[in-house]
């Protein structure tokens, strides 16, 4: 069981790593914003920058019927926002494809540079300066989150966008995409299958509750979720009324929403350039927030090993220069490219529910669902509600194998701006990262096959034995945590085992 276990957590630090390349990315557009903000006037709100193109109209031109009459317009699609040539040309500089991936933006390079640096001295004192850090990156986007959620409902239309909001389609619950697609957010939502909890939970008192903590950040995530699609849809609502079009034609999804949306959204209110600041160093905290929690998983690998002198230090900062270098590959002509590549595949959907079942087939059926009760109850003195077992033992695994069998059955291939279509070769690519974490699990069974030269018998033996953890066995558990030693008789079983920390 134990090198089961072990190739569950690997195929997650692999995950962690390729997510942690590529997500840092949208800190570097975020900081790109950030810089653009200061100036006389926004720079995606006129259609009078270099970088436009003759198709460029702005907003309030749009409006204008009598202006689209003079010049006999009827086709509309020909002609673009200043906030979308904005993301696009300034921003992106957007080759025509990942087979053009082109020089890299300098400009960009230097953000990623910048956020890279800021992780680096969140992180690298320890959870001490870490804890520090999440006091301003925790608490500051609540505080603008309330903010936000105050203007968006003061606008005109916000009525509107919160009605769309809270009436959806309901005939969209009979597609399974929709399910799909809302259980692959709750797993970045909350960090599963990512070891950012495991390893920041690793650093509490051994009896502390968190049994507890589990609950409350549930409720507390999926009630802020609930507050900031408000804030969101109300300003939705206000664009919609602002541009004569439907909410639906203004709601965007991904990085849409941030750098195209949002932006839009600022420049129709009074002071736009304040909501623009403060808005894009709310993302930008959020953000960081995120990707200290997954170098963090990557450091506490080898806690014991890195606690030696500088160590720690030494190796965070060859991480973020790692992960820098493969950045940069985002922040080029065609880097939009490679980054939809790496968020579609590496860290898909796919690849979390796959972890996922086998964390919960793990837990609940080799180690043992009550076993584990044990040690909870050990810990926090009480035993968890009776229905945390058969979450373990059915719901979740089963909910992981429908949605994983329904994402291979309703696959489309990756599209950008549902036109370029990919080529084979990136194609392959994609599949590779998703593999290069999948395929962890299952080399423990081929490894065990490959040693065990003998009758079939013997594979077979060494097969249930890899499960099973034979000779793995402890009479008494001891757990280390803050200089304190707690000594707990182990209550399992046998055949049970108990994994020294």
């Amino acid at each position: 069981m134990k090198a089961v276990m072990l190739r569950i957590g690997y195929a997650s630090i692999v995950i962690v790593s390729l997510l942690n390349i590529y997500y840092i990315v949208i800190l570097a557009w975020g900081a790109y914003y950030l810089f653009q903000c200061f100036q006389p006037d926004l720079p995606w709100a006129r259609c009078n920058q270099p970088w436009n193109t003759p198709n460029c109209v702005e907003d309030t031109v749009r409006k204008n019927k009598s202006y689209w009459i003079s010049i006999n317009a009827t086709n509309l699609s020909n002609f673009t926002s200043p906030v979308t040539e904005f993301w696009e040309r300034n921003v992106l500089g957007i080759s025509n494809g990942i087979d053009e991936i082109g020089p890299i933006k300098w400009d960009l390079a230097l953000c990623l540079l910048l956020v890279w640096v800021i992780c680096f001295f969140c992180i690298w004192k320890g959870v001490k300066s870490t804890g520090k850090v999440v006091y301003i990156t925790a608490t500051f986007p609540f505080v603008m989150l309330i903010v936000l959620l105050i203007r968006g409902v003061t606008l005109p239309g916000a009525a509107e966008g919160i009605k769309f909001y809270l009436y959806p389609d309901l005939n969209r619950l009979k597609d399974p995409e929709v399910w799909i697609d809302a259980g692959t957010q709750i797993f970045f939502s909350y960090a599963i299958c990512l070891g950012a909890m495991t390893s920041l939970g690793s650093y509490n008192k051994y009896k502390y509750n968190c049994y507890r903590d589990c609950l409350l950040l549930g409720a507390l995530n999926s009630g802020t979720s609930f507050v900031s699609g408000f804030a969101i849809f109300s300003v939705l609502g206000f664009m919609a009324q602002e541009q004569g079009v439907d909410i639906a034609d203004v709601a965007e999804s991904g990085p849409g929403l941030a750098f195209i949306a949002y932006p839009k959204a600022v420049t129709m209110m009074p002071f736009p350039t304040v909501w623009a600041i403060l808005f894009f160093i709310m993302l930008l905290l959020l953000g960081l927030d995120s990707q200290v929690g997954q170098i963090t998983s990557l450091v506490d690998l080898y806690p014991s090993f890195l606690r030696k002198g500088y160590r720690r230090e030494i190796f965070i900062a060859v991480l973020c220069c790692i992960s820098y270098l493969f950045g940069l590959t985002m922040v080029t002509k065609g880097g939009m490219y490679v980054f939809q590549l790496f968020d579609y595949y590496a860290a898909s959907g796919v690849c979390l529910l796959w972890v996922a079942f086998f964390e919960c087939v793990a837990v609940a059926w080799v180690y043992g669902a009550d076993n584990f009760y044990d040690a909870i109850e050990d810990m926090i003195g009480y035993r968890p509600n009776p229905w945390m077992k058969w979450s373990w033992s059915f719901i979740t695994p089963l909910l992981c194998v429908g949605c994983f069998i329904f994402s291979l059955v309703r696959f489309k291939p990756l599209t950008y701006n549902k036109v370029y279509e990919y080529p084979d070769w990136a194609v392959g690519l994609g599949w590779t990262l998703a593999l290069a974490s999948m395929i962890c699990i299952p080399m423990v069974v081929v490894i065990k096959i490959i040693r065990s030269d003998g009758p079939l018998i013997e594979v077979s033996n060494a097969l249930r034995n890899c499960w099973r953890g034979e000779g793995l066995r402890w009479d008494r558990l001891k757990i280390r945590n803050d200089g304190d030693v707690f000594e707990m008789t182990n209550k399992t079983p046998a055949k049970s085992v108990i994994p020294p920390l």
